[in-house]
């Protein structure tokens, strides 16, 4: 480990060389993770929950009290688990934390291990100094986002919700990352939105038989013919709030002129050429979307099997979950039937308020030339499970990141790595924000 490395990085090569993989279906261990965890808020004066919902299974709450006495908790979340990584295709092991010119390699080094770290690191910090929050700031360490939560957030909404008594708000991953949309110009989506998850099952039924003889039946053949038209369906544009003022924001800041009329008229590929580069920030965000991702049918080749099965990651808009249900009907027509195999709601918070205020003000002061814009994220986060609890929730993890470094290829990437200096500087802005959140 090079010498003079900030909390946060240590933090982070620690909690990367815990392999954490969620394999799905329960096959996961973050309970090493967790202890880790647990120990280092402890040693700041912290008195750490530690909580299995199965064994190996564990998540971590803490409470840091704040300075105003009936002021409503902030919760901030991060998860422990990752997903698998094959370390035949990575340049370095990606469980060895390795810190090679300034930069950290391993899986979770962006998701979302780093800003576990960095969690950590502030409230080192806040023990070292006697800084205090203005609120009560509630720290949880989940288990099981990389799948479905079951194990994680879900459980711990569900079986101890009195760990979240008085949060109003919550924080977590994604979002407040630079995204250089051109020259001198650094754009930090700041997320106040979530599609909904929507994991379909597609079931195609028919006449079993001799793979020799026709059979216009063949269960095989309508899943086929079904999943063809959900892939190749062109969802149309539905512009969310957040996502409007996201457009809104990134024309302005791109000194880019928006086509005339309503921009929810507009075809999906007009739209996103009208922003350049930084259509990226929108272009998973402005439909609804359905990709088929698994098929199963049959067991030998020269028999047809009676039933064929596929499942789709269907991703919905708030207020668009009633129209992605009747284009799933429409699209399987009566080639197969369907039903949701995981399902949950997306989320849409206030815009604008003190909590966002804050984050910008945070930002901004660690690159004043930056830009902060809103954010909807596509996929989904342990946000749905506190929002249960009534919350409005945020995507919030800063790093200040260099140009030309991919950030979005590194979710679920080979090779997933960052900048020193980027955790570093997202250390700031956390500690900022959360002082005065």
């Amino acid at each position: 480990m090079p010498q003079g490395l900030s909390a946060a990085a240590r933090f982070a090569a620690d909690l990367i060389r815990i392999d954490t993989s969620n394999r799905g279906g329960g096959d996961a261990r973050e309970r090493p993770a967790a202890e880790y965890v647990a120990a280092r808020l402890a040693e700041v004066g912290l008195e750490p929950v530690l909580l299995e919902s199965a064994p190996g299974r564990a998540n971590v709450v803490a409470r840091v009290a704040g300075g105003q006495g009936g002021a409503p908790a902030l919760l901030v979340h991060g998860h422990l688990d990752v997903v698998p990584a094959d370390p035949s295709s990575w340049s370095v092991h990606p469980f060895s934390g390795e810190i090679r010119d300034g930069v950290l390699w391993g899986r979770g080094a962006v998701d979302m291990k780093n800003a576990d770290a960095a969690l950590l690191a502030v409230v080192s910090q806040w023990a070292g100094s006697g800084a205090r929050p203005r609120r009560d700031i509630v720290l949880a360490f989940t288990a099981d986002e990389e799948d479905n939560a079951a194990f994680g957030a879900r459980w711990l909404v569900e079986r101890h919700p009195g760990l979240f008594e008085g949060c109003t708000e919550a924080v977590g991953e994604s979002g407040a990352f630079t995204f250089h949309a051109g020259p001198g110009l650094r754009l930090y989506p700041v997320a106040s939105a979530e599609r909904g998850t929507a994991w379909v099952k597609l079931t195609a039924r028919g006449q079993a038989g001799h793979g020799a003889k026709p059979n216009p039946a063949n269960p095989v053949t309508r899943l086929a013919a079904a999943v063809a038209r959900i892939g190749a369906s062109g969802w149309p544009v539905r512009l969310i709030p957040a996502v409007r003022a996201a457009i809104e924001a990134i024309a302005d800041a791109t000194g880019t002129p928006l086509p005339a009329g309503d921009l929810a008229d507009l075809a999906a590929e007009d739209l996103l050429a009208a922003l350049g580069p930084a259509a990226a920030l929108v272009a998973g965000t402005i439909r609804n979307s359905a990709n088929p991702t698994m098929l199963q049918a049959g067991y030998k080749i020269n028999v047809i099997p009676h039933e064929a099965v596929g499942y789709v990651d269907g991703r919905v808009l708030p207020e668009y979950e009633h129209e992605f249900a009747a284009t799933l009907d429409e699209l399987t027509g009566t080639d197969a039937t369907w039903e949701f195999a995981h399902r949950e709601p997306p989320l849409e918070a206030p815009l604008h308020g003190l909590l966002p205020d804050n984050m910008a003000q945070a930002l901004l002061e660690e690159d004043p030339g930056g830009v902060v814009v809103p954010y909807c994220m596509s996929g989904g986060t342990d946000a749905k499970q506190f929002a249960r609890l009534g919350m409005n929730c945020y995507g919030f993890t800063p790093l200040v990141l260099p140009e030309g470094y991919d950030y979005y290829a590194m979710f679920h990437g080979t090779n997933e790595r960052i900048p020193v200096s980027a955790l570093d500087a997202g250390v700031r802005v956390m500690d900022r924000f959360l002082l005065r959140a």
